[in-house]
């Protein structure tokens, strides 16, 4: 038997099946009509499936970790929105912090006592003397005025950090 063949060498006819077979295979070929494809439309279904899987993953990382997300962007000192400061803080009211050789500027100007207790535990730095001092009618009560050490000082982790809050 050849490579080629499909028969036992000495075989020579076909049997009613094969050529049965053969001509229904060949009508089949012949009489089937080519699938059409809406290109434009599995495209824009693919496009509004992926938009929606986005929207999707998107909300569902803003609702879980938000606050994670906010604190860690407030930490590393990106440029995310930060409550208003009081009239009376100046740009010295921030503290460099040294973390891993990289320097990270964090501004406690215009924060509450709770978010910037907050802001130091993410840092790992701890809470010192917590001090009142007036700071004029236009000043926020209980709002971080002045910190202490201040830039251009820079600290470590571990080290401590005094806040001065405006006494309204």
């Amino acid at each position: 038997m050849t490579p080629n063949d499909s028969r036992p060498f000495g075989c020579t006819g076909h049997t009613p099946f094969e050529e049965e077979l053969v001509n229904a295979m060949n009508d089949f070929a012949n009489s089937a009509a080519a699938p059409t494809f809406d290109t434009p439309g599995i495209v824009r279904r693919t496009r509004r499936k992926r938009a929606t899987a986005i929207a999707g993953i998107a909300a569902a990382l803003i609702v879980a970790g938000g606050g994670t997300a906010l604190a860690t962007a407030v930490t590393h000192g990106s440029d995310a929105p930060k409550p208003a400061a009081a009239a009376t803080a100046t740009t010295d009211d921030a503290t460099s912090v040294v973390l891993n050789g990289s320097k990270f500027k964090i501004s406690f100007a215009g924060l509450d006592l709770d978010f910037a207790q907050q802001l130091l535990l993410k840092s790992r730095l701890e809470l010192g003397t917590v001090s009142k001092e007036d700071c004029g009618k236009d000043g926020k009560p209980g709002s971080v005025i002045a910190v202490d050490p201040h830039s251009p000082k820079t600290v470590s982790i571990g080290d401590t950090i005094n806040l001065t809050l405006c006494a309204g």
